[in-house]
């Protein structure tokens, strides 16, 4: 456990972070309401996720990608492909191996939570902030950036 700092500034950046960590979490608890997230675990949205973003792939290279056993990762490729979020189709350079991509339906479930999520932001930043706070938010997102930055 991390002991508080006993330094004032210290002590106001460490009140801070932990103030900023409860409220992140649950904006994202907030937006994650506004779209049904259907009854994926954790590991398949991870899956579902990474073939979003570095396209089709086969069951070893996720496995690898998601650092955990092929045995599991099967399970987890059986389970995507009976809720029809993933298909499955024979790799055209090694036959034994089997390349999995996101389905069309599953990208339109993708974008339309991706909608009602960015639109219930946008609808509550607009309702709830006058513009002097919205651009006090836009100067804290740009803060929040550099929190990333490496």
């Amino acid at each position: 456990m991390v002991s508080e700092p006993s330094d004032s500034e210290s002590a106001r950046a460490f009140a801070l972070a932990a103030e900023l960590r409860l409220v992140l979490g649950a904006l994202v608890r907030r937006l994650r309401e506004q779209a049904d997230a259907g009854d994926l675990t954790s590991a398949q949205k991870s899956v579902l996720l990474r073939l979003e973003r570095d396209g089709p792939m086969t069951g070893s290279a996720l496995a690898r990608a998601e650092a955990m056993r092929p045995q599991s990762m099967g399970a987890i490729i059986a389970a995507l492909l009976a809720a029809g979020h993933v298909s499955a189709t024979p790799d055209p350079s090694d036959g034994r191996q089997t390349i999995v991509s996101l389905t069309d339906r599953f990208r339109h479930w993708i974008g339309a939570g991706r909608a009602a999520r960015q639109d219930w932001l946008f609808r509550t930043v607009q309702a709830r902030l006058t513009a002097p706070e919205q651009d006090q938010l836009a100067a804290a997102v740009d803060l929040l950036k550099r929190l990333l930055d490496p």
